[in-house]
């Protein structure tokens, strides 16, 4: 279908449009005079997704549209209701009872009504969150909205902080069982220090094995002077040239009274003769000191066999006094290694105690917390024209345009329901011939082209 033929059918049915228009708009006036108004009251909030918890990030909000599903909950619908003492007001009950027949309470079935007017919605481009109610009461659509706003932020501290509480009781039960258990480790501690006689920093340890080694000394130094007695006592006639021999006192003696005899023995040979008494006198007194002398270095050398035995009877006792004081640091060691023990759980009791202590604190600080990170950036005020129905000089362009809409839509019915040949394109279009001629009116008054009839056609072969 072309412009001429659109034309064609417009010319034909223009009353009717015309009718029709204004009609429609007339009726579209007069039923937006007689709707009831509705206002919108808009508020807009500020949402710092990403400022960090001062005391501990518990909640955080994963994007706006969690914000969004927040403020459109009932949790916050439920809180307007009670903040604006809603359900409190003469004949909400009655209302309430006629409505749902006792259903449910009165703060549900009025947080429904209000979130039947809520309009919620981020920004696009920025952590803005617009909260919109729409009533027909513009003070009252300006107070629900701003309580909205006012709900939302209590609602989301309640969110981070009812968390923060269940985790304190938690933590505050856990850390009386962990102080009991740190109580009984350092007890246990105590009384096995108390019956050991162990301290925290004890030396015993040190102290005994100063004297393992003290006596371990002691014990190779007697082993060395046994060999040693040993070996001189084997020495058998070179016994006189031992150490010990030649240091005596009574033998040193004896030598050298030997030897002044010797000399005597020696002159009174050269002057008396070896025949004369006094030679010989002197010749017994010289064997008398001899087998003394040699009587003396037998006592010397018979003390060695003593020195041995003695020695070996000493290094008995020091390999006994070794292995008691070898006991008694195995003894020493298996208290410190129960100690250590005992330590290590109590070092993991207080530990775990200041850890759950530590928690717990934190998580009572965050239970107290007041403060948000979301603030009303414009409160709403009451709208002063209405939302809907639009003001007159809108609904008037609205009624013409729909009139026009409904205009154009008759037309087109009336061509369907009765399609009449109103050009030769249309002739052409519905018969498959040529068109031979065409025959006019004749000439006479002009008109405009829209309000001219339609002339005949004639069609010849």
């Amino acid at each position: 279908m072309n412009a001429t033929q659109v034309l064609s059918i417009l010319r034909a049915h223009w009353k009717v449009m015309l009718l029709m228009a204004l009609l429609t708009t007339a009726i579209v006036m007069v039923v937006a005079e007689l709707l009831p108004k509705k206002y919108t009251a808009t508020t807009t909030v500020l949402v710092d997704v990403k400022s960090p918890d001062p005391v501990v990030a518990m909640f955080q909000p994963a994007n706006l549209a969690t914000q969004v599903d927040i403020i459109n909950s009932e949790r916050t619908a439920q809180r307007v209701v009670r903040m604006l003492g809603l359900a409190e007001a003469p004949g909400v009950r009655d209302q309430w009872m006629s409505a749902t027949g006792g259903k449910g309470t009165p703060e549900l079935w009025l947080a429904g009504l209000l979130l039947r007017g809520l309009g919620v919605g981020p920004s696009r481009d920025s952590n803005m969150v617009y909260i919109a109610y729409t009533g027909s009461d513009p003070a009252f659509a300006a107070a629900v909205a701003n309580g909205f706003a006012q709900a939302y932020i209590d609602v989301s501290i309640e969110l981070k902080v009812d968390p923060a509480r269940q985790y304190a009781r938690w933590f505050g039960d856990q850390g009386k069982t962990l102080r009991d258990n740190l109580e009984k480790a350092q007890n246990r501690l105590f009384q096995f220090q108390q019956e050991k006689g162990l301290i925290a920093r004890d030396e015993r340890m040190d102290a005994e094995s100063a004297r393992l080694q003290e006596l371990s000394s002691q014990l190779v130094r007697v082993q060395e002077e046994i060999n040693d007695a040993r070996s001189k006592q084997r020495s058998g006639a070179n016994g006189d040239r031992l150490p010990e021999v030649m240091r005596d006192a009574v033998v040193g003696g004896l030598r050298t009274e030997i030897g002044r005899q010797e000399a005597k023995l020696q002159e009174a040979g050269l002057n008396l003769g070896k025949n004369h008494p006094q030679y010989q006198r002197m010749q017994s007194e010289l064997a008398a000191l001899r087998q003394k002398l040699a009587t003396e270095t037998q006592r010397v050398t018979s003390s060695f066999a003593a020195m041995t035995a003695v020695g070996t009877e000493r290094e008995s006792k020091l390999r006994a006094a070794i292995d008691e004081q070898k006991k008694r640091l195995l003894e020493i060691r298996n208290e410190r290694d129960q100690l250590a023990v005992l330590q290590r759980d109590l070092d993991v009791a207080r530990n775990a105690d200041e850890a759950v202590t530590k928690r717990y604190t934190e998580t009572e600080l965050a239970s107290r917390a007041n403060q948000s990170n979301i603030s009303v950036l414009t409160p709403a005020a009451a709208p002063i024209e209405p939302s809907f129905p639009k003001p007159m000089q809108k609904m008037a362009l609205i009624a013409v345009g729909l009139g026009l809409l409904v205009a154009f839509g008759t037309a087109a019915l009336l061509e369907m329901l009765n399609r009449r040949v109103r050009s030769v394109t249309d002739l052409a279009t519905v018969l498959p011939l040529p068109v031979l001629g065409v025959i006019t009116k004749a000439r006479g008054r002009r008109h405009l082209p829209f309000f001219r009839s339609p002339s005949p056609a004639l069609l010849t072969r």
